[in-house]
């Protein structure tokens, strides 16, 4: 019997997958519990249609993504930072400081798509990865500079 799953199956199926399955299995728990409904010609032209919208607005997603990144790698920031007799500067500068600097510059994402290696503790040019999307990563630099 053909199915489409409308939750995750653990070993049977994901959302929005088409499969056969055994009769039994599929009218004694999959339809009976909600995981999954009996796939129709209607309902499998619906969830196609949906494969190909959800595949064109990924394209579209890592276009913009690929963009910004682009514009991100050739725009380095400054970030200025209090700094003790040595060259240490007092903390560390965070993920959160190098978000907080590119989204003043109108660059939004997440403080936890920032990479960073080791923390930043001395003044200088440091390079940073930023994933922005799946497969799309800038390598950005950021100038740890003397309050």
């Amino acid at each position: 019997m053909e199915v489409i799953f409308l939750k995750d199956v653990k070993g049977s199926g994901k959302k929005g997958e088409i499969k056969n399955v055994s009769d039994g299995y599929a009218k004694n728990f999959l339809i009976k519990n909600g995981l999954a409904k009996l796939a129709s010609s209607e309902v499998k032209s619906e969830v196609q249609s949906q494969n190909e919208a959800k595949a064109y607005h990924y394209q579209q997603d890592k276009a913009k993504a690929t963009e910004q990144a682009q514009k991100m790698q050739n725009t380095p920031i400054k970030i200025p930072a209090k700094v003790g007799e040595n060259g240490k500067i007092f903390g560390s500068i965070t993920t959160k400081e190098i978000a907080d600097a590119y989204a003043k510059l109108g660059y939004e994402f997440d403080k936890r798509k920032v990479m960073l290696k080791d923390p930043i503790k001395t003044l200088g040019t440091y390079k940073v990865e930023i994933k922005l999307f799946d497969g799309v990563t800038a390598k950005v630099t950021v100038q740890v500079v003397k309050e």
